[in-house]
């Protein structure tokens, strides 16, 4: 009997679905930068910052970025936490860890969100950009995230979100249903870009996000819409 062909990763979870996001991030990793830049027009990078100022970081601290992709919440880490502090990034996809290198952000680890390799209580600040929603298990990796902060560290997550006005969901839905896919098409990448919409048509709305981060024992958790609410940034801290 033929055997069954795997499911894409919008439709797969556990381990099928690491294995499936794996393939795909490695696949779309060359492009991964540039469609960035032009999906968000350039402003990632100010979005970052944003989300760090939370974190109120100090020349010193330890900071991890989980699903650190191709490093770039890395580079603003390093320029927060200076010469004198320490960053590391860990991510499952090599493909894209090799392209962070090239940028010399920090410290690289191959490694799972659910169970990352790092010693309790390791890290002041814990950040993760447009990760969670391609993680298996995200009540797993906010307690992975919680066992490694000191007590007192920060956390940070950055990623999409669903817009709250009809309007805004509207012209968002028509944005990453519509024209993200042309872009990945033009790229030659259209599975990677047809991914992406599903993975936020089926990720945790802003209040099941915050409630897994208590889940986990981060207190203090507060969020901040961007882009008229299809970005949500959520804030905790380890007590």
């Amino acid at each position: 009997m033929k055997a069954q062909a795997p499911r894409a990763a919008w439709e797969a979870e556990g381990e099928e679905k690491r294995a499936a996001v794996r393939r795909l991030f490695a696949d779309i990793a060359p492009t991964y930068d540039l469609l960035n830049g032009v999906m968000s027009l350039s402003r990632h990078r100010p979005w970052r910052r944003f989300a760090l100022r939370g974190l109120a970081l100090r020349p010193g601290d330890r900071a991890l970025d989980v699903c650190c992709g191709t490093g770039d919440f890395m580079v603003e880490l390093r320029r927060a936490v200076g010469a004198e502090g320490r960053v590391v990034g860990v991510d499952f996809c090599l493909p894209m860890l090799d392209i962070a290198r090239r940028k010399n952000a920090g410290e690289l680890v191959i490694g799972d969100a659910c169970a990352l390799p790092f010693r309790d209580k390791s890290f002041d600040a814990v950040t993760v950009g447009w990760g969670l929603r391609n993680v298996p298990d995200i009540d797993a990796a906010h307690r992975e995230i919680a066992r490694v902060l000191k007590p007192g560290g920060r956390f940070v997550s950055l990623d999409m979100a669903h817009p709250r006005g009809r309007f805004a969901r509207w012209v968002s839905d028509l944005f990453f249903h519509k024209g993200v896919p042309v872009l990945g098409t033009l790229f030659g990448k259209r599975e990677g870009y047809t991914y992406l919409p599903l993975s936020i048509d089926r990720f945790l709305s802003r209040e099941e996000l915050a409630a897994s981060m208590e889940l986990a024992g981060l207190a203090e958790v507060r969020t901040r819409d961007l882009m008229f609410g299809s970005l949500c940034i959520h804030w905790g801290r380890k007590p």
